[in-house]
């Protein structure tokens, strides 16, 4: 591991991307459905025969080490690599917000983000130990993360309908890369109805580390934030909202059993199948305030469907 990692800084130091952890100014971050590296065109047939072509995620492999430690290779559509790793590697309790993290080292050629910390770090025994979710493209929880979860208090907070429809209004219209090539899930941050940080990937479970990183890598306060998702709200889910503070979690798919019952335990308000008037809250009912009229809203256009809307009752 030692002679790789030699190695790597050698030989690609022209090409790595070194990116220091300090506090900067919160961008807005938005999908790029026109970035030439996120997809591509792939020629076909349609239902007559006919000749087609479409737009379709690109999907490519990278691997994460922290330290001198690999960790995970994660299937990702590959934008913000920086704010993956973080993610993940705050959502697997492998990194704590309190830790001090050196740097990022990024290297595109490689397709491998090397994350350092101040502290040593080895995770040899509990790579051992996963458990396979239900989450797409290489979804794992280890078996600490629900002691973890446990121990977490969210803060209070609420949730008015006004901006809950302002907020999924927003979302459905808002330009992205699942309008134009489909096959991908999508996290939104959100305080009170506005989109803070939209992120993107072709498993929910990599767009909400990418929130989780982002969080972390600008200091953001997480306990006035509304977590939105395109994906069903499954025990991953809610373990990773809890694990970063938020007190509310909302999506437009439905619900897991389990993803409920961990809900009800530690307080997190649960809202699903949100789609124009409609809404599910199964969760954390308490800090709904119910504001808006809904002779105002308005049902959610066809054109405006998103990852969820069909088989997904």
């Amino acid at each position: 591991m030692g002679c790789f990692i030699s190695a790597y800084r050698e030989c690609h130091a022209t090409l790595r991307m070194m990116m220091k952890i300090d506090k900067t100014p919160v961008p807005l971050i938005l999908p790029d459905p026109h970035d030439p590296r996120l997809s591509e065109r792939v020629g076909g047939t349609d239902q007559s025969g006919a000749a087609v072509e479409i737009n379709v995620p690109v999907e490519r492999p990278l691997t994460l080490y922290l330290n001198a430690q690999e960790i995970v290779t994660m299937m990702t559509i590959g934008d913000y690599p920086e704010y993956l790793a973080l993610g993940y590697l705050l959502n697997q309790n492998m990194l704590r917000y309190d830790d001090v993290v050196t740097e990022v080292e990024y290297d595109d050629d490689l397709q491998v983000v090397v994350v350092r910390t101040e502290h040593h770090t080895n995770f040899e025994q509990k790579l051992k130990k996963r458990t396979q979710t239900s989450g797409c493209a290489q979804g794992t929880a280890f078996g600490d993360l629900l002691d973890a979860v446990e121990k977490v208090v969210l803060p209070k907070a609420e949730l008015r309908t006004s901006w809950l429809y302002q907020m999924t209004h927003t979302i459905n219209t808002m330009p992205s890369l699942y309008l134009e090539a489909g096959a991908i899930h999508g996290c939104v941050l959100c305080k009170e109805g506005a989109p803070l940080c939209y992120t993107e990937d072709v498993g929910r479970h990599n767009a909400v580390d990418k929130i989780a990183g982002w969080i972390y890598r600008h200091g953001v306060e997480p306990a006035d934030k509304i977590l939105y998702t395109t994906g069903r709200l499954t025990s991953e889910m809610v373990i990773k909202t809890v694990r970063m503070g938020i007190p509310i979690l909302v999506s437009r798919s439905g619900f897991t059993a389990w993803g409920v019952e961990l809900a009800r335990q530690v307080g997190l308000t649960l809202v699903g199948r949100t789609r124009g008037k409609r809404f599910i809250a199964l969760s954390g009912q308490e800090r709904i305030i119910y504001d808006q009229n809904l002779a105002f809203v308005e049902e959610e256009s066809a054109r405006h469907k998103r990852k969820g809307a069909d088989g997904e009752q």
